[in-house]
């Protein structure tokens, strides 16, 4: 399952790092709030390379971020991780053209039948 959150980043948390049977790992969760008109705010997971993407971007940018989910069982109780394997800074032009602003700068509907004096039946 691959899925797609576009949104502003709010924090950048520490890396973490660990060895494991596989080798050494690094991890970096950061947290973006999405631009709809009930913003949420998300934490999501980079692992290995894609941490690297995190530097590339500072507080306060739109990003779009492609991520999977998965689910995993501990002791009886269950632990949902957003893994992104992509992060794409809004500002290159890689993200939507049109992104809505952030919540408080919306602007005014525009009226669809403006410059139009031709009913539509």
């Amino acid at each position: 399952m691959s899925l797609e959150v576009s949104g502003r980043l709010l924090k950048v948390l520490p890396q973490q790092r660990g060895a494991g049977k596989n080798g050494e790992w690094v991890k970096q969760d950061f947290i973006i709030e999405t631009t709809e008109q009930y913003p949420k705010k998300v934490c999501f997971s980079a692992w290995g390379d894609k941490v690297n993407d995190l530097s590339r971007v500072n507080v306060g940018d739109s990003l779009t971020v492609s991520f999977n989910v998965e689910s995993r069982e501990y002791n009886e109780r269950w632990y949902t991780d957003l893994r992104s394997w992509r992060i794409t800074p809004m500002s290159q032009g890689n993200g939507p053209a049109d992104m809505p602003p952030f919540p408080g700068e919306i602007p005014p509907p525009v009226d669809s039948m403006e410059g139009n004096e031709d009913l539509p039946f």
